[in-house]
């Protein structure tokens, strides 16, 4: 089973940081408390994933805000798929992922995402890339 990553839950904690900052000498507030409870015991574990199941309804929650604030899908409008390719050169999804997404739970397409980024050998992550960077220059 899938579980979510721990930098999922920085990059959710970070978010709820932004969005509500704690007051100097304060207690955190409570979505941000809820995901630092769950960061504190895996990194204590040392466990890079966590079951959606081990959650409380807090961090639960407060995860599912974070996950609704990021972009769905890795798709870039270059579908390689369609073209008999098991892995997509746009995107990097396999043909299954971009088959079954809509049907795929949030957990699992973070696991997709963060495998798709590690990968960075898709067009999304490095023809684009290039050309944002000519366009800097």
């Amino acid at each position: 089973m899938t579980g979510i990553h721990i930098t999922d839950i920085e990059s959710a904690i970070n978010y709820w940081r932004t969005r509500a900052p704690s007051v100097e000498g304060a207690a955190l507030p409570p979505p941000t408390r809820a995901l630092a409870e769950v960061y504190a015991v895996m990194a204590f574990e040392r466990r890079p994933e966590i079951d959606e199941a081990a959650l409380s309804a807090a961090a639960w929650q407060a995860w599912l805000t974070w996950y609704e604030s990021t972009p769905d899908t890795p798709c870039i409008a270059i579908c390689s798929t369609s073209q008999g390719d098991e892995v997509c050169k746009g995107c990097g999804r396999t043909f299954a992922e971009v088959q079954h997404w809509t049907e795929m739970q949030p957990v699992q397409k973070r696991a997709t995402w963060r495998r798709i980024t590690q990968e960075g050998s898709a067009w999304r992550f490095n023809k684009y890339a290039e050309r944002a960077a000519e366009r800097q220059a």
